[in-house]
């Protein structure tokens, strides 16, 4: 079998001017450029490098893909894998550049008159389970590679979904946005704490108005955020408790143990007074008379 795998090698070697065409007219037929991420050039140049990579793994590791032979033909599938996946490519478009491989190969050992018809499905079913290996072996790293970048994604949205607003000197906002669950709860923590540390904060205001509903579970993630402030020397006030949620907190019999208020502005409120501020609203007859020249106010 070995002999006849290394005979697989020097047929890819010798007939590549005709493999490789075939290989990307397929691999285009597919769609593989239709979506612009790659060029031709480009699609040309991986599968050009891919053929030499898996005639030298043919002729040092026969049909066996854990062979490390074919170390340089999976390292490179590797980089094709984890740059598709950042273009964008679905899974199928990316095993593709493995599968389509298939018929120009079989074409190839049909074409060679030299193999007895029992030798050359010998050699097509030992290339076979070769690529299914290997097209295998791209998928899997496509699908972590996607992983990787869900995960990152999810942790930018979270931290850009979780601003820590400076309302007033020592006074500090955070807007909660969407379903708090454990990891968010991590992020906002470290926000809020290293802003409480940056301003010196007095108080800070978790305003939930954006929090769809608050269970148990919720309702233990914002003590934990309300702990970790008071632990830094900072109050905390959550506001944006609606009736509904308020109803639901009863009923599930949760207690936050901090001030609570409806809105934003009345946590504010809450907050300035704290600090020994207050926000008055000026008269317009004293402002109007601020206004007036003096040639004005002695008519």
């Amino acid at each position: 079998m070995a002999a006849n795998v290394g005979t697989v090698a020097e047929l890819v070697g010798s007939s590549e001017q005709l493999i490789l065409p075939e290989w990307i007219d397929l691999q285009k037929k597919a769609g593989s450029l239709n979506t612009g991420r790659i060029t031709e050039n480009e699609l040309v140049s991986q599968s050009r490098e891919f053929l030499h990579l898996l005639r030298d793994g043919l002729a040092k590791g026969g049909s066996d893909a854990s062979n490390p032979a074919y170390g340089p033909a999976k390292q490179l599938l590797a980089d094709v894998s984890r740059s598709r996946a950042l273009q964008g490519f679905s899974p199928s478009e990316t095993a593709t550049f493995v599968f389509s491989l298939k018929q120009p190969l079989f074409n190839t050992l049909n074409r060679n008159s030299t193999l007895s018809p029992a030798q050359a499905a010998e050699l097509t079913w030992s290339v076979t389970l070769l690529l299914d290996e290997l097209g295998l072996f791209t998928l899997e790293v496509f699908q972590k590679s996607r992983e990787e970048v869900i995960v990152r994604q999810q942790r930018e949205i979270a931290e850009l979904s979780t601003p820590v607003v400076k309302l007033w000197d020592g006074i500090l906002a955070l807007p909660l946005i969407g379903t708090l669950d454990s990891q968010r709860t991590q992020v906002v923590m470290e926000n809020l704490l290293q802003t409480i540390v940056d301003s010196e904060a007095a108080i800070a205001i978790i305003d939930i108005t954006g929090v769809p509903t608050v269970d148990t579970l919720t309702a233990q993630h914002l003590l934990k955020t309300v702990a970790a402030a008071r632990l830094m020397g900072a109050d905390c006030i959550v506001s944006g408790i609606r009736p509904q949620i308020a109803q639901t907190m009863v009923h599930l019999g949760v207690e936050l143990n901090v001030v609570s208020k409806a809105t934003l502005a009345d946590a504010l409120a809450v907050a300035l007074e704290r600090t020994g501020r207050a926000v008055t609203k000026q008269k317009r007859q004293a402002a109007s008379e601020q206004t007036k020249t003096p040639a004005e106010k002695g008519q």
